[in-house]
Protein backbone atom coordinates (compact mmCIF):
# COMPACT_ATOMS: atom_id res chain seq x y z
CA UNK A 1 0.00 0.00 0.00
CA UNK A 2 2.83 2.05 0.85
CA UNK A 3 4.08 2.02 -2.98
CA UNK A 4 0.41 3.33 -4.28
CA UNK A 5 -0.62 5.89 -1.65
CA UNK A 6 2.04 7.18 0.33
CA UNK A 7 4.37 7.68 -2.87
CA UNK A 8 3.01 9.95 -5.29
CA UNK A 9 3.72 8.28 -8.78
CA UNK A 10 2.79 9.85 -12.28
CA UNK A 11 3.02 9.04 -15.32
CA UNK A 12 0.78 9.26 -18.60
CA UNK A 13 -1.99 7.25 -19.81
CA UNK A 14 -4.23 7.70 -23.37
CA UNK A 15 -7.59 6.95 -21.57
CA UNK A 16 -9.72 9.87 -21.69
CA UNK A 17 -11.77 11.48 -19.46
CA UNK A 18 -15.64 11.39 -19.56
CA UNK A 19 -15.96 15.56 -18.50
CA UNK A 20 -15.61 18.19 -20.84
CA UNK A 21 -12.69 20.54 -18.52
CA UNK A 22 -10.76 17.50 -17.16
CA UNK A 23 -11.26 15.56 -21.25
CA UNK A 24 -7.18 15.93 -20.83
CA UNK A 25 -4.87 13.12 -20.49
CA UNK A 26 -4.93 12.24 -16.66
CA UNK A 27 -1.78 11.74 -15.03
CA UNK A 28 -1.55 8.27 -13.13
CA UNK A 29 0.22 7.81 -10.39
CA UNK A 30 1.95 4.48 -11.07
CA UNK A 31 5.98 5.14 -12.18
CA UNK A 32 7.17 9.09 -11.71
CA UNK A 33 7.31 11.34 -8.85
CA UNK A 34 4.67 14.31 -9.72
CA UNK A 35 7.25 16.88 -8.72
CA UNK A 36 9.04 15.72 -12.40
CA UNK A 37 5.77 16.36 -14.41
CA UNK A 38 3.42 18.94 -12.79
CA UNK A 39 4.71 22.12 -14.11
CA UNK A 40 2.31 24.33 -15.06
CA UNK A 41 -2.22 24.29 -14.37
CA UNK A 42 -2.91 21.83 -17.28
CA UNK A 43 -0.61 19.16 -15.47
CA UNK A 44 -2.19 19.61 -12.22
CA UNK A 45 -5.80 19.33 -14.65
CA UNK A 46 -4.93 15.72 -15.38
CA UNK A 47 -3.98 14.78 -12.04
CA UNK A 48 -6.98 16.10 -10.66
CA UNK A 49 -8.83 13.84 -13.40
CA UNK A 50 -7.16 10.57 -12.51
CA UNK A 51 -8.81 11.56 -9.06
CA UNK A 52 -12.13 11.32 -10.74
CA UNK A 53 -11.47 8.35 -13.10
CA UNK A 54 -10.37 5.99 -9.77
CA UNK A 55 -14.30 5.96 -9.07
CA UNK A 56 -15.18 5.27 -12.48
CA UNK A 57 -12.97 2.77 -13.87
CA UNK A 58 -9.96 0.43 -12.22
CA UNK A 59 -7.09 0.33 -14.65
CA UNK A 60 -5.26 3.39 -16.69
CA UNK A 61 -5.93 1.65 -20.06
CA UNK A 62 -9.31 0.15 -21.07
CA UNK A 63 -11.13 -1.36 -18.24
CA UNK A 64 -8.50 -3.63 -16.59
CA UNK A 65 -5.49 -3.50 -18.84
CA UNK A 66 -3.21 -2.64 -15.45
CA UNK A 67 -5.72 -2.22 -12.55
CA UNK A 68 -4.04 0.80 -10.65
CA UNK A 69 -3.67 -1.53 -7.25
CA UNK A 70 -1.13 -4.33 -7.65
CA UNK A 71 -3.10 -7.63 -6.27
CA UNK A 72 -6.70 -5.98 -6.82
CA UNK A 73 -8.32 -7.52 -9.59
CA UNK A 74 -10.07 -4.64 -11.86
CA UNK A 75 -12.80 -6.15 -12.63
CA UNK A 76 -14.90 -6.49 -9.07
CA UNK A 77 -12.54 -4.39 -7.35
CA UNK A 78 -13.83 -1.45 -9.29
CA UNK A 79 -14.74 1.50 -6.84
CA UNK A 80 -18.74 0.96 -7.80
CA UNK A 81 -18.98 -2.83 -8.06
CA UNK A 82 -17.18 -2.83 -4.61
CA UNK A 83 -19.59 -0.44 -2.93
CA UNK A 84 -22.82 -2.39 -4.75
CA UNK A 85 -20.79 -5.63 -3.57
CA UNK A 86 -20.47 -4.72 0.03
CA UNK A 87 -24.11 -2.52 0.88
CA UNK A 88 -26.14 -4.54 -1.22
CA UNK A 89 -24.89 -7.98 -1.89
CA UNK A 90 -24.85 -8.43 2.14
CA UNK A 91 -28.21 -7.49 2.24
CA UNK A 92 -32.38 -8.85 1.34
CA UNK A 93 -31.36 -7.10 -2.26
CA UNK A 94 -29.47 -9.48 -4.03
CA UNK A 95 -27.61 -12.65 -4.53
CA UNK A 96 -24.90 -13.74 -7.00
CA UNK A 97 -24.43 -17.58 -8.18
CA UNK A 98 -20.86 -16.59 -8.95
CA UNK A 99 -18.57 -19.23 -7.16
CA UNK A 100 -15.91 -16.72 -7.49
CA UNK A 101 -13.18 -16.95 -4.70
CA UNK A 102 -14.79 -16.45 -1.35
CA UNK A 103 -18.00 -14.43 -3.27
CA UNK A 104 -20.52 -16.38 -1.75
CA UNK A 105 -19.65 -15.33 2.20
CA UNK A 106 -20.33 -11.47 1.11
CA UNK A 107 -23.80 -12.61 0.69
CA UNK A 108 -24.33 -14.86 3.43
CA UNK A 109 -22.16 -12.94 6.11
CA UNK A 110 -19.56 -14.93 6.93
CA UNK A 111 -16.73 -13.62 5.86
CA UNK A 112 -13.40 -13.34 7.07
CA UNK A 113 -10.71 -10.85 7.48
CA UNK A 114 -8.97 -12.44 4.29
CA UNK A 115 -12.27 -12.00 1.92
CA UNK A 116 -10.54 -10.27 -1.64
CA UNK A 117 -14.24 -8.77 -2.02
CA UNK A 118 -13.91 -6.41 1.16
CA UNK A 119 -10.38 -6.33 0.55
CA UNK A 120 -11.03 -4.95 -3.01
CA UNK A 121 -13.18 -2.36 -1.17
CA UNK A 122 -11.02 -1.42 1.39
CA UNK A 123 -8.16 -1.17 -0.85
CA UNK A 124 -9.83 1.24 -3.84
CA UNK A 125 -10.93 3.24 -0.82
CA UNK A 126 -7.71 3.90 0.77
CA UNK A 127 -5.67 4.17 -2.94
CA UNK A 128 -8.46 7.26 -3.55
CA UNK A 129 -7.36 8.99 -0.41
CA UNK A 130 -4.08 8.69 -1.08
CA UNK A 131 -4.34 10.08 -4.75
CA UNK A 132 -6.56 13.11 -3.14
CA UNK A 133 -3.72 13.95 -0.58
CA UNK A 134 -1.07 14.10 -3.05
CA UNK A 135 -2.75 16.23 -5.18
CA UNK A 136 -3.51 18.31 -2.15
CA UNK A 137 0.10 18.26 -1.22
CA UNK A 138 1.60 19.13 -4.41
CA UNK A 139 -1.14 21.84 -4.96
CA UNK A 140 -0.19 23.69 -1.77
CA UNK A 141 3.62 23.51 -2.25
CA UNK A 142 3.82 24.30 -5.89
CA UNK A 143 5.14 27.76 -7.08
CA UNK A 144 4.22 27.71 -10.36
CA UNK A 145 2.35 30.66 -12.19
CA UNK A 146 -0.94 30.34 -13.87
CA UNK A 147 -2.43 27.75 -11.40
CA UNK A 148 -5.55 29.83 -11.25
CA UNK A 149 -7.84 27.30 -10.63
CA UNK A 150 -5.91 26.08 -7.59
CA UNK A 151 -8.25 27.19 -4.90
CA UNK A 152 -11.27 25.00 -6.88
CA UNK A 153 -9.21 21.90 -7.81
CA UNK A 154 -7.96 21.35 -3.79
CA UNK A 155 -11.89 21.54 -2.93
CA UNK A 156 -12.64 18.97 -5.43
CA UNK A 157 -9.97 16.87 -4.04
CA UNK A 158 -11.13 17.57 -0.79
CA UNK A 159 -14.17 16.78 -1.37
CA UNK A 160 -13.37 13.39 -3.52
CA UNK A 161 -11.28 12.46 -0.08
CA UNK A 162 -14.04 13.27 2.02
CA UNK A 163 -16.15 11.00 0.24
CA UNK A 164 -14.07 8.24 0.03
CA UNK A 165 -13.72 8.51 4.35
CA UNK A 166 -17.50 8.49 4.30
CA UNK A 167 -17.18 4.73 2.95
CA UNK A 168 -14.59 4.27 5.09
CA UNK A 169 -16.13 5.47 8.13
CA UNK A 170 -19.03 3.48 7.31
CA UNK A 171 -17.78 0.20 6.36
CA UNK A 172 -14.51 -0.45 8.87
CA UNK A 173 -15.29 1.86 11.59
CA UNK A 174 -11.49 2.89 13.38
CA UNK A 175 -9.18 3.04 10.44
CA UNK A 176 -5.86 4.23 9.13
CA UNK A 177 -6.06 8.22 8.98
CA UNK A 178 -3.67 10.26 6.47
CA UNK A 179 -4.35 13.37 5.18
CA UNK A 180 -2.05 16.31 3.25
CA UNK A 181 0.45 16.73 6.12
CA UNK A 182 1.18 13.21 6.40
CA UNK A 183 4.99 12.29 5.61
CA UNK A 184 6.37 8.99 4.55
CA UNK A 185 7.65 7.07 7.41
CA UNK A 186 9.09 3.50 7.94
CA UNK A 187 5.60 2.94 9.91
CA UNK A 188 2.10 2.97 8.66
CA UNK A 189 -0.78 5.88 9.39
CA UNK A 190 -2.12 5.98 12.75
CA UNK A 191 -5.75 4.91 13.42
CA UNK A 192 -8.64 7.35 14.14
CA UNK A 193 -11.68 6.21 16.03
CA UNK A 194 -14.85 6.50 14.68
CA UNK A 195 -16.17 8.70 16.57
CA UNK A 196 -12.78 11.02 15.84
CA UNK A 197 -13.09 10.25 12.07
CA UNK A 198 -16.37 11.53 12.29
CA UNK A 199 -15.94 14.87 14.17
CA UNK A 200 -12.93 15.85 11.21
CA UNK A 201 -15.17 15.22 8.49
CA UNK A 202 -18.14 17.41 10.12
CA UNK A 203 -15.21 19.96 10.33
CA UNK A 204 -13.88 18.80 7.03
CA UNK A 205 -17.47 19.19 5.60
CA UNK A 206 -18.42 22.05 6.77
CA UNK A 207 -15.14 24.12 5.76
CA UNK A 208 -15.84 22.76 2.68
CA UNK A 209 -19.39 24.53 2.73
CA UNK A 210 -18.29 27.93 3.78
CA UNK A 211 -15.03 28.41 3.12
CA UNK A 212 -13.78 27.13 0.34
CA UNK A 213 -13.83 28.25 -3.78
CA UNK A 214 -16.41 24.70 -3.87
CA UNK A 215 -18.62 25.69 -6.43
CA UNK A 216 -21.96 26.09 -5.50
CA UNK A 217 -25.02 23.09 -5.64
CA UNK A 218 -24.90 22.43 -9.15
CA UNK A 219 -22.58 24.71 -10.35
CA UNK A 220 -19.64 23.12 -11.62
CA UNK A 221 -19.15 20.77 -14.68
CA UNK A 222 -20.68 17.00 -15.41
CA UNK A 223 -19.20 14.81 -12.84
CA UNK A 224 -17.78 16.94 -10.76
CA UNK A 225 -17.82 18.00 -7.29
CA UNK A 226 -19.81 21.13 -5.79
CA UNK A 227 -20.98 21.96 -2.82
CA UNK A 228 -24.53 19.27 -3.31
CA UNK A 229 -22.05 16.22 -3.00
CA UNK A 230 -20.51 17.91 0.23
CA UNK A 231 -24.48 18.61 1.87
CA UNK A 232 -25.26 14.59 1.23
CA UNK A 233 -22.28 13.34 2.68
CA UNK A 234 -22.59 15.22 5.55
CA UNK A 235 -26.55 14.79 5.96
CA UNK A 236 -25.69 10.79 5.95
CA UNK A 237 -23.10 11.90 9.11
CA UNK A 238 -25.60 12.95 10.60
CA UNK A 239 -27.91 10.57 10.11
CA UNK A 240 -26.20 8.06 10.98
CA UNK A 241 -24.50 9.40 13.96
CA UNK A 242 -26.28 7.57 16.82
CA UNK A 243 -23.76 4.61 15.36
CA UNK A 244 -20.82 6.38 14.00
CA UNK A 245 -20.69 9.20 17.23
CA UNK A 246 -22.60 8.12 19.61
CA UNK A 247 -24.88 11.64 19.40
CA UNK A 248 -28.45 12.19 17.90
CA UNK A 249 -28.18 14.13 15.46
CA UNK A 250 -31.43 13.63 13.45
CA UNK A 251 -32.41 17.37 13.48
CA UNK A 252 -29.28 18.79 12.32
CA UNK A 253 -30.08 16.03 9.21
CA UNK A 254 -33.58 17.17 8.30
CA UNK A 255 -32.03 20.86 8.27
CA UNK A 256 -29.57 19.81 6.20
CA UNK A 257 -32.35 18.05 3.72
CA UNK A 258 -34.29 20.69 3.54
CA UNK A 259 -31.59 22.80 1.74
CA UNK A 260 -30.86 19.57 -0.54
CA UNK A 261 -34.72 19.23 -1.41
CA UNK A 262 -34.80 23.07 -2.60
CA UNK A 263 -31.78 22.81 -5.07
CA UNK A 264 -32.63 19.70 -6.27
CA UNK A 265 -36.18 18.69 -6.99
CA UNK A 266 -37.59 14.86 -8.08
CA UNK A 267 -37.27 14.53 -11.61
CA UNK A 268 -41.04 13.39 -12.45
CA UNK A 269 -40.18 9.59 -14.47
CA UNK A 270 -37.72 7.16 -12.09
CA UNK A 271 -36.67 5.10 -15.14
CA UNK A 272 -35.25 7.53 -16.59
CA UNK A 273 -32.55 8.17 -13.91
CA UNK A 274 -31.16 4.56 -14.31
CA UNK A 275 -30.68 4.68 -18.47
CA UNK A 276 -28.23 5.39 -21.02
CA UNK A 277 -28.82 9.18 -20.76
CA UNK A 278 -29.19 9.44 -17.04
CA UNK A 279 -26.78 12.33 -17.37
CA UNK A 280 -29.57 14.56 -18.36
CA UNK A 281 -30.88 14.29 -15.04
CA UNK A 282 -28.09 16.11 -12.79
CA UNK A 283 -28.27 19.13 -11.47
CA UNK A 284 -25.34 21.05 -12.90
CA UNK A 285 -24.43 24.24 -15.40
CA UNK A 286 -25.97 22.13 -18.50
CA UNK A 287 -29.19 20.71 -16.59
CA UNK A 288 -29.76 23.26 -13.80
CA UNK A 289 -32.22 22.03 -11.03
CA UNK A 290 -32.58 17.97 -11.25
CA UNK A 291 -32.53 15.12 -9.60
CA UNK A 292 -28.95 13.25 -9.63
CA UNK A 293 -26.75 15.09 -7.13
CA UNK A 294 -23.60 13.88 -7.80
CA UNK A 295 -22.77 10.27 -10.63
CA UNK A 296 -19.80 8.29 -11.13
CA UNK A 297 -19.63 8.89 -15.14
CA UNK A 298 -19.57 5.64 -17.80
CA UNK A 299 -18.95 5.97 -21.25
CA UNK A 300 -18.93 2.62 -23.62
CA UNK A 301 -16.75 4.42 -25.80
CA UNK A 302 -14.20 6.38 -24.02
CA UNK A 303 -14.56 5.39 -20.06
CA UNK A 304 -14.95 1.49 -20.02
CA UNK A 305 -15.61 -0.51 -16.52
CA UNK A 306 -15.88 -4.37 -15.81
CA UNK A 307 -17.43 -2.66 -12.50
CA UNK A 308 -20.12 0.31 -11.73
CA UNK A 309 -23.62 0.18 -13.66
CA UNK A 310 -21.56 -2.14 -16.40
CA UNK A 311 -21.68 -4.73 -13.95
CA UNK A 312 -25.42 -4.25 -12.52
CA UNK A 313 -26.65 -4.53 -15.96
CA UNK A 314 -24.65 -7.07 -17.99
CA UNK A 315 -25.08 -9.35 -13.91
CA UNK A 316 -28.74 -9.14 -14.24
CA UNK A 317 -28.95 -10.28 -18.00
CA UNK A 318 -29.02 -13.72 -18.69
CA UNK A 319 -30.35 -16.51 -21.44
CA UNK A 320 -30.29 -20.04 -20.71
CA UNK A 321 -32.77 -21.70 -22.43
CA UNK A 322 -32.38 -24.83 -20.64
CA UNK A 323 -33.56 -22.85 -17.28
CA UNK A 324 -36.42 -20.80 -18.76
CA UNK A 325 -34.19 -17.49 -18.54
CA UNK A 326 -34.40 -16.09 -21.86
CA UNK A 327 -33.92 -12.20 -20.86
CA UNK A 328 -33.45 -9.98 -24.47
CA UNK A 329 -29.74 -8.68 -24.03
CA UNK A 330 -30.26 -6.00 -27.07
CA UNK A 331 -33.42 -5.46 -25.52
CA UNK A 332 -31.39 -3.87 -22.85
CA UNK A 333 -28.95 -1.90 -25.06
CA UNK A 334 -26.26 -4.68 -24.19
CA UNK A 335 -24.57 -7.07 -26.41
CA UNK A 336 -25.32 -10.47 -23.88
CA UNK A 337 -25.36 -11.01 -20.46
CA UNK A 338 -23.15 -12.88 -17.78
CA UNK A 339 -26.06 -13.79 -15.28
CA UNK A 340 -25.40 -13.92 -11.93
CA UNK A 341 -27.49 -11.51 -9.74
CA UNK A 342 -30.62 -11.95 -8.52
CA UNK A 343 -33.07 -10.51 -6.38
CA UNK A 344 -34.02 -12.13 -3.16
CA UNK A 345 -37.81 -12.69 -2.71
CA UNK A 346 -37.85 -11.49 0.39
CA UNK A 347 -37.20 -8.03 -1.32
CA UNK A 348 -39.01 -8.47 -4.23
CA UNK A 349 -42.36 -9.00 -2.48
CA UNK A 350 -41.93 -5.40 -0.55
CA UNK A 351 -43.58 -3.86 -3.83
CA UNK A 352 -46.86 -3.50 -4.45
CA UNK A 353 -48.60 -3.38 -7.73
CA UNK A 354 -48.45 -0.88 -9.82
CA UNK A 355 -45.42 0.41 -8.45
CA UNK A 356 -43.24 1.49 -11.43
CA UNK A 357 -39.95 0.52 -9.27
CA UNK A 358 -40.52 -3.01 -9.52
CA UNK A 359 -38.71 -3.36 -12.63
CA UNK A 360 -38.01 -7.08 -12.32
CA UNK A 361 -37.54 -10.16 -14.81
CA UNK A 362 -39.88 -13.16 -13.96
CA UNK A 363 -40.54 -15.57 -16.92
CA UNK A 364 -40.03 -19.17 -15.53
CA UNK A 365 -37.85 -17.72 -12.62
CA UNK A 366 -39.08 -18.54 -8.88
CA UNK A 367 -39.11 -15.68 -7.05
CA UNK A 368 -37.86 -16.87 -3.76
CA UNK A 369 -34.44 -18.18 -3.49
CA UNK A 370 -33.68 -21.70 -2.53
CA UNK A 371 -30.23 -22.08 -4.48
CA UNK A 372 -27.21 -19.99 -4.56
CA UNK A 373 -25.84 -21.46 -7.60
CA UNK A 374 -27.53 -24.39 -9.85
CA UNK A 375 -25.98 -27.28 -11.69
CA UNK A 376 -25.72 -24.93 -14.78
CA UNK A 377 -24.03 -22.06 -13.21
CA UNK A 378 -27.37 -20.28 -12.63
CA UNK A 379 -29.56 -19.13 -9.32
CA UNK A 380 -33.34 -18.71 -9.24
CA UNK A 381 -34.82 -15.12 -8.03
CA UNK A 382 -35.87 -12.46 -10.47
CA UNK A 383 -34.08 -10.58 -12.53
CA UNK A 384 -33.49 -6.89 -11.96
CA UNK A 385 -34.62 -4.63 -15.18
CA UNK A 386 -33.70 -1.24 -13.24
CA UNK A 387 -30.33 -0.11 -14.77
CA UNK A 388 -30.56 -0.87 -18.67
CA UNK A 389 -27.57 0.76 -21.67
CA UNK A 390 -30.90 2.04 -23.49
CA UNK A 391 -31.40 5.97 -23.56
CA UNK A 392 -34.90 7.46 -21.81
CA UNK A 393 -36.68 7.34 -24.95
CA UNK A 394 -36.17 4.26 -26.59
CA UNK A 395 -33.15 5.04 -28.78
CA UNK A 396 -29.86 3.12 -28.82
CA UNK A 397 -26.83 4.07 -26.70
CA UNK A 398 -23.80 4.39 -28.33
CA UNK A 399 -22.37 1.40 -27.71
CA UNK A 400 -22.92 -1.98 -26.84
CA UNK A 401 -19.98 -3.52 -25.15
CA UNK A 402 -19.43 -1.44 -22.35
CA UNK A 403 -22.74 0.62 -20.91
CA UNK A 404 -23.23 4.50 -21.30
CA UNK A 405 -25.13 4.05 -18.07
CA UNK A 406 -23.66 6.43 -15.12
CA UNK A 407 -23.66 5.32 -11.28
CA UNK A 408 -25.91 7.60 -9.48
CA UNK A 409 -24.25 8.33 -5.95
CA UNK A 410 -26.44 10.82 -4.43
CA UNK A 411 -29.82 11.56 -5.39
CA UNK A 412 -32.50 14.08 -3.77
CA UNK A 413 -34.85 11.47 -3.38
CA UNK A 414 -32.86 10.07 -0.80
CA UNK A 415 -32.81 13.45 1.35
CA UNK A 416 -36.57 13.17 0.91
CA UNK A 417 -36.88 9.92 2.98
CA UNK A 418 -33.79 11.16 4.93
CA UNK A 419 -35.99 13.67 6.65
CA UNK A 420 -39.04 11.73 6.81
CA UNK A 421 -36.94 9.06 8.63
CA UNK A 422 -35.94 12.38 10.81
CA UNK A 423 -39.00 13.18 11.44
CA UNK A 424 -40.52 9.98 12.17
CA UNK A 425 -38.13 9.50 15.18
CA UNK A 426 -39.47 12.99 16.31
CA UNK A 427 -36.69 15.25 15.24
CA UNK A 428 -38.57 16.85 12.39
CA UNK A 429 -41.69 18.74 11.33
CA UNK A 430 -44.39 15.29 10.86
CA UNK A 431 -46.81 16.80 8.34
CA UNK A 432 -43.68 17.40 6.47
CA UNK A 433 -42.06 14.09 6.56
CA UNK A 434 -44.99 12.61 5.60
CA UNK A 435 -45.45 15.03 2.45
CA UNK A 436 -41.37 14.10 1.12
CA UNK A 437 -41.74 10.48 2.05
CA UNK A 438 -45.60 10.28 -0.07
CA UNK A 439 -44.13 12.57 -2.64
CA UNK A 440 -41.58 9.93 -2.86
CA UNK A 441 -44.41 7.17 -3.56
CA UNK A 442 -46.49 9.28 -5.89
CA UNK A 443 -44.08 9.06 -8.58
CA UNK A 444 -43.50 5.38 -7.95
CA UNK A 445 -47.57 5.91 -8.41
CA UNK A 446 -48.52 3.77 -5.36
CA UNK A 447 -50.76 5.49 -2.50
CA UNK A 448 -49.68 7.46 0.71
CA UNK A 449 -48.03 5.60 3.68
CA UNK A 450 -48.60 6.47 7.42
CA UNK A 451 -44.96 7.46 8.76
CA UNK A 452 -43.85 5.33 10.38
CA UNK A 453 -40.51 3.54 10.39
CA UNK A 454 -41.16 0.18 9.57
CA UNK A 455 -42.74 1.80 6.14
CA UNK A 456 -39.69 4.08 5.85
CA UNK A 457 -37.21 1.34 6.16
CA UNK A 458 -39.23 -0.65 3.18
CA UNK A 459 -39.52 2.85 1.64
CA UNK A 460 -35.64 3.19 0.85
CA UNK A 461 -35.29 0.15 -0.23
CA UNK A 462 -37.62 0.13 -2.55
CA UNK A 463 -36.40 3.59 -3.71
CA UNK A 464 -32.42 3.25 -3.52
CA UNK A 465 -31.98 -0.54 -4.00
CA UNK A 466 -28.65 -1.19 -6.31
CA UNK A 467 -27.75 2.46 -5.14
CA UNK A 468 -25.07 1.25 -2.77
CA UNK A 469 -26.85 2.08 0.38
CA UNK A 470 -28.93 -1.05 1.92
CA UNK A 471 -26.59 -2.16 4.42
CA UNK A 472 -26.16 1.21 5.78
CA UNK A 473 -29.59 1.94 6.43
CA UNK A 474 -30.58 -2.26 7.62
CA UNK A 475 -27.50 -1.49 10.36
CA UNK A 476 -29.01 1.80 11.34
CA UNK A 477 -32.37 -0.18 11.62
CA UNK A 478 -31.06 -2.67 13.92
CA UNK A 479 -32.02 -5.49 11.19
CA UNK A 480 -28.73 -5.77 9.46
CA UNK A 481 -27.39 -8.60 11.91
CA UNK A 482 -31.02 -9.10 13.92
CA UNK A 483 -33.02 -12.56 13.74
CA UNK A 484 -36.00 -10.27 13.48
CA UNK A 485 -35.56 -9.87 10.03
CA UNK A 486 -33.93 -12.40 8.03
CA UNK A 487 -34.13 -12.92 4.06
CA UNK A 488 -32.55 -16.03 2.09
CA UNK A 489 -29.11 -17.57 2.99
CA UNK A 490 -28.76 -14.74 5.59
CA UNK A 491 -25.87 -16.41 8.01
CA UNK A 492 -25.70 -19.22 5.09
CA UNK A 493 -28.44 -21.14 5.30
CA UNK A 494 -31.68 -21.00 3.20
CA UNK A 495 -34.17 -19.94 5.55
CA UNK A 496 -31.72 -16.98 7.06
CA UNK A 497 -30.82 -16.30 10.53
CA UNK A 498 -29.48 -13.97 12.62
CA UNK A 499 -25.76 -13.05 12.70
CA UNK A 500 -23.19 -11.97 15.07
CA UNK A 501 -23.26 -8.02 15.73
CA UNK A 502 -19.52 -7.47 14.48
CA UNK A 503 -20.53 -8.05 11.19
CA UNK A 504 -21.63 -4.90 11.07
CA UNK A 505 -18.01 -3.51 10.45
CA UNK A 506 -16.03 -5.25 7.86
CA UNK A 507 -12.56 -6.01 9.06
CA UNK A 508 -9.51 -4.44 8.18
CA UNK A 509 -7.58 -6.21 5.75
CA UNK A 510 -5.42 -8.98 7.54
CA UNK A 511 -2.06 -8.07 5.26
CA UNK A 512 -2.74 -4.25 6.42
CA UNK A 513 -3.07 -4.75 10.14
CA UNK A 514 0.04 -7.04 9.70
CA UNK A 515 2.22 -5.03 8.27
CA UNK A 516 0.92 -1.64 10.13
CA UNK A 517 1.63 -1.73 14.19
CA UNK A 518 -0.91 1.21 14.11
CA UNK A 519 -3.99 -1.23 13.62
CA UNK A 520 -5.82 -3.03 15.76
CA UNK A 521 -8.29 -5.50 13.97
CA UNK A 522 -11.90 -4.75 13.97
CA UNK A 523 -13.48 -6.94 16.83
CA UNK A 524 -14.48 -10.75 16.08
CA UNK A 525 -12.05 -10.83 13.24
Amino acid sequence: MKKYIIIAVATLFAAVSCVKDLDVTPIDPNVALPEDVLANQEAFTSLLAKCYQGLSSSASNGPDSSPDISGVDGGYGQYMRALVNMQDLTTDVMTCCWNDGNLFDIHNITWNASNEFILSMYYRIFYQIGLCNEFIRQSNNTEISGYTLKDQYIAEARALRLFSYYHAIDMFGNVPFSDETGTVGSTGPEQISRADLFAWMETEAKDLLSGSALPAAGQNEYGRCDKGLVQMILAKLYLNAEKWAGTDRYADCASLCETIISEYPLHPVYSDLFCADNHLWTANTTYRGDEIIFASPQDGNLLRSYGSTNFIIFACTWTDANTGIVMDAGARGISSGWGGLSLTGTFTSKFEDGDVRAMFYKDGIEQYIDFLRGPNGESNGWKSLKFTNVNHDGTAAQAQGFVDTDFPVFRSADAYLMYAECAARGKADVTKGKNYLNAVRSRAGVGTLDLTLNNIIDERGRELYLEGCRRQDLIRFGLFTSSDYLWEFKGGVQEGQGVDRHFELFPLTSGDVNANGNLTQNEGY
